[in-house]
Formats: C-alpha cells, sequence, structure tokens
C-alpha cells in the first residue's frame, strides 16, 4: 500500500474522505502561509503621542488588563 502515489491512494477512498483529505491538505498550506507572514511593521507607532503626558506606560497596562477582565492573580 505504501508503494501507491498520493493520487493512486486517494482515488480508491470514498468521496467523503476524499473530501477530508483535500480540506486537510487546504488547513495544511493555510498553515503553512502563516508561518511565512511578514515580519510586524509597527505603522501605528506613535499613534498616540499627544496622550504621552496625560497618562503613564502603567495606567494604560492596568487599563488594558481591565478591560480583558483583570489579573486573576491581582489581591
Amino acid at each position: 500500500m505504501t508503494d501507491l502515489s498520493l493520487q493512486e491512494m486517494l482515488k480508491m477512498l470514498p468521496s467523503e474522505l476524499q473530501t477530508e483529505v483535500r480540506d486537510f491538505a487546504a488547513f495544511l498550506l493555510e498553515r503553512k502561509m502563516i508561518q511565512k507572514r511578514l515580519p510586524m511593521k509597527f505603522q501605528w507607532e506613535g499613534a498616540l503621542k499627544d496622550l504621552r503626558s496625560q497618562y503613564t506606560s502603567v495606567q494604560l497596562q492596568h487599563q488594558i488588563s481591565d478591560l480583558r477582565g483583570g489579573y486573576e492573580g491581582s489581591a
């Protein structure tokens, strides 16, 4: 059975399993494309410069934490 090509094995499967193999191959291709993504460009960097005098980075971190549901380990 291992001497058969992928195409030959695919033809031997029932149609519902052929669809499953096709879906799995598409998943593998998509996962491979995700790994090839370009690095982040940080185009948003500096967009909040005008708020720098109003908030510290710690205040923003706490606000983000609260928006996400808080930190469970805090007292």
